[in-house]
């Protein structure tokens, strides 16, 4: 699998996981106990998704999930902004470009 395919995989995989949770979070917020119910059941549907596909890669388990976590801090970012209109803070962005430069180097540092 070429770098482009695992980073492909691996972005679905954090809007499954980010949007699993949102979904979760939706649904400790609603106030009729079905809708509460829909939320929960689609979140956990979701979030067994992110759980297969995180792992296709046949990258080594540490760099797996450490260029992972680059790509969920993004796309939980957007979601942030996208579903609760909030706002990265400066010291997010800050610690999140920290974020990304690590992930680059474990994503394209030939070792």
């Amino acid at each position: 699998m070429s770098h482009f395919s695992i980073l492909v995989v691996l972005t679905l995989a954090a809007v499954l996981e980010a949007g699993g949770d949102a979904l979760a979070r939706t649904g400790l917020h609603a106030h009729a106990m079905g809708m509460r119910m829909g939320f929960f059941a689609l979140g956990a549907a979701v979030l067994f998704s992110y759980g297969i596909t995180v792992n296709l890669p046949n990258w080594d388990f540490g760099r797996l999930l450490g260029v992972y976590v680059t790509l969920f801090f993004v796309v939980a970012q957007a979601i942030n902004l996208a579903a609760f209109g909030v706002r990265p803070s400066l010291p997010i962005l800050c610690g999140g470009v920290l974020i990304v430069a690590g992930g680059l180097l474990m994503t394209f540092w030939k070792a």
